[in-house]
């Protein structure tokens, strides 16, 4: 069956060279409608491409809400091995889950955290290139990094925009997960603003408009805002689809369609 979220994120070709290099994709997501499936798709094909000349593909996985095991055991599930592409020095896991920071309110000890964590990242990039991998960095919870940098969001910009850089510097990419109703009790506030500025791919995972469907779990809008031509015309796209979560794979369907 075509994979209708590998056509929106330009996985479905035959390439050899990783479709998402040197880009930023954000997840958005709400409590009704989880996007973490997404992030673990992403993981799966970069980990497990169809073409051997992905066979040099490193991931960094800097995790702020989920241990190690839960990963382990879901992409397992998907038919990848984390801990033998671990072992193969193609699947790095930073755990930022047991964290411990002073009683203090202070922004600048979050944001000594991430500059650390950035610096670690950094290195390991620079040592996979050094070997020639094709390499992505997969942040999994944006909410709780900002928990980790006591509230500042700037602090959670910066490290950002740094790890927007290495896109261009190593041609990696970044793939990140953010919950878009924490704020909607406020309006959009600037650092989601500046997180979809950032990006070059938007995904977001949405209740469906019409209400709970049986079997449908939700909906995706895929936001590619491609690049201009020389005449200065967009090669944006967006996509949307269905999607049910099941328990080793995800369907994806147009509205009214069949799985």
């Amino acid at each position: 069956m075509d994979n209708l979220l590998d056509r929106a994120l330009g996985l479905d070709g035959r390439s050899d060279r990783w479709p998402l290099r040197g880009k930023l994709v954000l997840v958005e997501d709400c409590v009704e409608t989880g996007g973490a499936f997404v992030i673990h798709h992403i993981i799966k094909r970069f980990l497990s491409p169809q073409s051997s000349a992905f066979s040099n593909n490193s991931l960094i996985l800097v995790a702020f809400s989920q241990p190690l095991s839960h990963y382990d055991r879901v992409l397992r599930k998907l038919g990848c091995n984390l801990v033998a592409q671990r072992d193969n020095n193609r699947f790095l896991f930073f755990d930022m889950l047991n964290l411990r920071f002073s009683d203090r309110d202070d922004a600048k000890v979050g944001s000594s955290v991430l500059v650390s964590l950035f610096e670690k990242i950094y290195n390991a990039v620079c040592a996979l290139s050094a070997e020639n991998s094709c390499i992505t960095i997969v942040i999994d919870d944006i909410a709780l990094m900002e928990v980790v940098a006591n509230g500042s969001s700037d602090s959670v910009l910066d490290f950002l925009h740094y790890c927007r850089t290495l896109t261009s510097e190593f041609d990696c990419s970044v793939v990140a997960l953010n919950h878009g109703d924490i704020y909607s009790s406020m309006e959009k506030p600037m650092l989601m603003l500046n997180l979809e500025y950032l990006s070059n791919i938007l995904v977001r995972a949405e209740p469906l408009a019409t209400g709970s469907v049986v079997d449908v779990h939700g909906q995706l809008m895929v936001f590619d805002k491609g690049e201009r031509d020389r005449q200065g015309t967009s090669g944006s796209k967006i996509h949307n689809f269905h999607f049910r979560v099941k328990e080793n794979s995800v369907d994806f369907f147009y509205p009214g369609g069949r799985v």
